[in-house]
């Protein structure tokens, strides 16, 4: 496959996903935490049925990067743990499965906290 259905593909995924997200804010009374949280756990739900990893496959970048991605990510990482640990990986087995993206999170956080300075909005 050419490098532009590629790029075509994740654009259209990632955008409607990132799109959808917008008409939430705009339309509802959600608080954007709330949206974030809802995406989170609709890849969660989406990843234990199955239904997110073949999309992920296809898109690529454009579904594994948003909120949908983290969530199928956690229920990837839990189910891998509940069978290779029984029932002590579905405590387990979502944190293992997202360390590095949660490590890199808290890092550059700490990073952009002490480069920049904080101040109060008016």
């Amino acid at each position: 496959m050419d490098t532009f259905t590629e790029f075509a593909k994740t654009f259209a995924v990632g955008g409607l996903l990132c799109a959808i997200g917008q008409i939430l804010v705009d339309k509802t009374k959600l608080t954007p935490a709330r949206i974030l949280t809802c995406y989170v756990v609709a890849g969660v739900v989406l990843g234990a049925l199955g239904v997110y990893q073949p999309l992920a496959d296809w898109a690529g970048a454009g579904a594994s990067v948003p909120l949908t991605g983290f969530g199928n990510l956690l229920a990837k990482g839990v189910r891998e743990a509940v069978a290779e640990k029984g029932i002590i990986g579905a405590f387990t087995g979502g944190l293992s499965a997202t360390a590095a993206g949660i490590t890199a999170a808290v890092f550059f956080g700490l990073i952009v906290t002490l480069i920049f300075k904080s101040r109060d909005r008016s």
